[in-house]
């Protein structure tokens, strides 16, 4: 019999490809969101975010649990709203999966974690390649509650002898968003600030959807304890190489390991190594 994986925003941009990608391998689904799409395909229960007892339920025989529910931005709603709103409910999901037995899960966490992103100020990272030990130097609502969902997923490891991938995704973009933003960037005016507190990085969607469902496959051969996987394009969003426009534009931030032409700032060897994920897709795929 296939296995059940609970996903949390189930109806958003990336859990709608969560689920088709874990429809096409084989798992049956059981969507959890605020508000059940009228379309979906799968068993879709409603989910207020906040408390654990009406979450137990709904994870009843599910052998996973990949939580994408979230406010993705620090934008649009109160600071304090932004905060409370993510880490309540991961809190909430860890502990229901941990409570009812579930062993195997991921979390959304992002590369705003790194505190660059949303920064009020120009805020730059120490060097590049960016791996999961730089630092995190949040000034935003939104990079703090990954910072702390990231912390809550470390304890619920521990707590409920866990597996759990905190997956750093960048910018999840479909490839038409990849090469709108390309022709933006190509056109200007640019926003250097932005790039900069980017470093060019992306992931697209169908690479970011299966990294979900690999971190879970991975925890079943090997469990890994807590785990933060960048999950990030092997490319950037960028024509210049990152050496160049580093050199250029920021040349604070250091460079601490050759990078090829079009290679991007983000390390991602240990999602390779720990879930065997390597990203399929970049913007300069031939059409």
């Amino acid at each position: 019999m296939s296995e059940r994986i609970a996903v949390t925003g189930s109806s958003g941009h990336l859990g709608r490809a969560v689920v088709d990608d874990l429809v096409a391998h084989g798992y049956q689904v059981v969507g959890i969101d605020r508000s059940v799409a009228p379309e979906a395909t799968h068993p879709t229960y409603a989910w207020e975010g906040e408390s654990v007892e009406p979450l137990r339920p709904l994870l009843e025989d599910c052998d996973g649990l990949i939580h994408l529910a979230a406010i993705p931005a620090p934008v649009g709603h109160l600071p304090e709203v932004v905060f409370v709103n993510n880490t309540r409910a991961t809190f909430a999901a860890l502990e229901a999966a941990g409570s009812v037995g579930i062993r195997r899960a991921v979390i959304a966490s992002s590369g705003s974690a790194y505190g660059t992103a949303w920064s009020p100020q120009p805020t730059r990272f120490r060097q590049v390649p960016v791996d999961e030990n730089h630092p995190m130097t949040n000034f935003d609502p939104y990079g703090l509650s990954k910072e702390v969902d990231e912390r809550t997923a470390a304890v619920m490891a521990r707590r409920h002898t866990m597996s759990v991938a905190a997956l750093r995704f960048h910018w999840i973009a479909t490839r038409e968003q990849q090469l709108e933003a390309m022709a933006r960037q190509r056109t200007g005016p640019r926003d250097l600030d932005d790039e900069l507190g980017s470093l060019w990085g992306y992931v697209d969607l169908r690479d970011a959807a299966s990294a979900c469902r690999l971190a879970i496959e991975a925890a079943a051969r090997s469990p890994y304890g807590f785990v933060p996987l960048n999950v990030v394009a092997a490319d950037s969003l960028a024509d210049a190489p990152i050496p160049d426009l580093l050199a250029e534009h920021a040349p604070e931030i250091e460079v601490t390991a050759p990078l090829g032409p079009t290679q991007g700032a983000y390390a991602i060897g240990r999602a390779a190594e720990l879930i065997g994920w390597m990203p399929q897709h970049s913007w300069r795929d031939p059409a």
